[in-house]
């Protein structure tokens, strides 16, 4: 690991402004994924600028019936929260089915919307990453890419965004709100939170150099049965191959969204209004324009079968 600087901010704005002064600054908070990244010497911040004591560990009802979530409140108050676990299951359970249970005490809501891909050849600094070092090439296009992604890729990175949390953030339309370098505000739907790689893979968000993350609202809820189905190679601690988050109603419609599969949380509203007719025909709808490897052109019958599951479970 380099060595850095480091830093307490004491406001959101402070907080903002502090890493847009700093070059390669970054904002620390539970740290689980950036110091793995940090110790690898894939990420090297000259400074860090420490947000974990900024009061943003709350959760608030809003005036429209929904709930705003701190973005320092951590995944495991989260996912025990009583309206979160009553109104907002599928979050809940997309949550618990993520890292382990020390992990999710440390980790935050806000780093969470943030984490970076899985990709191997991320991971592994002798071999060519455009994500990691831009203009390198992609060790993955050609490579071991079972885990990889087959829709929205580019021809310069084919990794996926690996979280479960963002995937019910998106099938619930969440809100991300931020505070930039100037103290302006906005709220980012989720749905336009995370990137497309196409040829600047190394930027992820559409977060504006310094921009932080202060809350995560959710509208007022649903109804209908939540489910949060994750596929992956061990049956814990590990990142999924396939997931689909969904919330259907008595009438057999309702909205999904699909993990492990592309750049960012995939959900096609064209596809949704399918869900009535099966499994076979949202997936058909939401990958018509996959671009699978020879290695993991299976995810997608693998989702097909996994959303059948969940319809399934939505009958009974």
């Amino acid at each position: 690991m380099r060595s850095f600087t480091y830093e307490r901010a004491t406001t959101p704005a402070d907080a903002a402004k502090a890493v847009a002064a700093t070059k390669n600054a970054k904002f620390i908070a539970g740290g689980t994924n950036l110091l793995d990244l940090m110790k690898l010497e894939i990420e090297a911040p000259t400074h860090l600028v420490d947000v974990t004591r900024l009061g943003l560990d709350r959760i608030e009802n809003t005036e429209g019936g929904g709930l705003r979530i701190g973005a320092l409140v951590s995944n495991t108050a989260l996912s025990a929260h009583p309206r979160v676990r009553a109104d907002y299951a599928v979050l809940t359970r997309a949550i618990q089915a993520g890292a382990s249970g020390q992990l999710r005490n440390k980790a935050t809501t806000g780093g969470n919307m943030l984490q970076r891909t899985r990709c191997p050849y991320f991971y592994d600094t002798n071999m060519p990453c455009n994500k990691r070092q831009p203009g390198s090439g992609c060790a993955a296009i050609g490579g071991v890419s079972r885990s990889l992604g087959v829709i929205g890729t580019s021809d310069a990175c084919i990794a996926t965004y690996p979280g479960d949390m963002a995937v019910a953030m998106r099938v619930l339309d969440a809100t991300v709100e931020t505070v930039k370098p100037d103290g302006s505000t906005r709220a980012i739907p989720a749905g336009d939170f995370h990137r497309l790689w196409g040829d600047t893979p190394h930027i992820e968000t559409v977060l504006e150099p310094g921009e932080f993350i202060t809350h995560v609202t959710l509208p007022k809820p649903l109804g209908g049965k939540h489910f949060y189905a994750k596929v992956r190679d061990r049956r814990s601690y590990a990142f999924a191959l396939v997931s689909v988050a969904a919330v259907i109603q008595p009438d057999g419609t309702g909205r999904v969204a699909f993990g492990g599969m592309a750049p960012k949380p995939w959900r096609v509203a064209e596809a949704e209004v399918l869900l009535p007719q099966g499994a076979k025909a949202v997936v058909d709808r939401a990958f018509a324009d996959a671009r699978p490897t020879a290695d993991n052109k299976f995810k997608i019958p693998l989702a097909q079968r996994t959303l059948a599951s969940v319809l399934a479970d939505a009958k009974a």
